[in-house]
């Protein structure tokens, strides 16, 4: 990965986000619906980025972003979004030179469902250890694995299934 996306973290996060929504809001657009609202959260504490809503659904998201080819193979999740109407995770893939978006990995459950158990997920621990080294486990944290993800490679793909057959 090059250094800029290092140095610049919090930007590309923030640009893959509007990048995103932008993508979902295109589709409705070009359903001739214009039905998707999004929201953001006042305080991020429990585990969503964005909050979507549209055919009666709503969708709190936890997004994620790694970028095509990159070695990343597990996200921590926030056991708080399970409290979520229709919480999920979408992991979006960009290509680092070019940032189109896709493919979008999604984990969550039916328009209309809760997020899946977390329960038997490993419970994350802290990045960086104490003085002694000791990495302390984050007890609202889960680690997912890529494999738990569904794979979409469009976002038209991934917008049917945050809301549904009819989307």
């Amino acid at each position: 990965m090059s250094s800029k996306h290092a140095e610049h973290s919090s930007y590309r996060e923030k640009l893959i986000e509007h990048l995103f929504v932008g993508e979902l809001l295109k589709i409705s657009w070009q359903k001739g619906d214009c039905q998707l609202e999004v929201a953001k959260p006042e305080v991020d504490n429990s585990g969503y980025d964005v909050i979507l809503e549209a055919n009666r659904i709503v969708r709190h998201v936890q997004l994620k972003a790694s970028y095509v080819g990159g070695k990343t193979a597990r996200q921590k999740i926030h056991v708080k979004l399970r409290d979520k109407p229709s919480g999920c995770v979408v992991w979006v893939y960009f290509d680092e030179e070019s940032l189109e978006l896709g493919p979008f990995y999604f984990f969550g459950s039916e328009a209309g469902e809760p997020l899946p158990s977390l329960e038997n997920a490993k419970i994350a621990k802290h990045t960086k250890g104490d003085s002694d080294g000791h990495k302390a486990e984050r007890p609202n944290i889960r680690e997912l694995n890529k494999g738990s993800f569904t794979c979409y490679e469009s976002a038209s793909e991934i917008y049917q299934a945050l809301f549904g057959e009819h989307a």
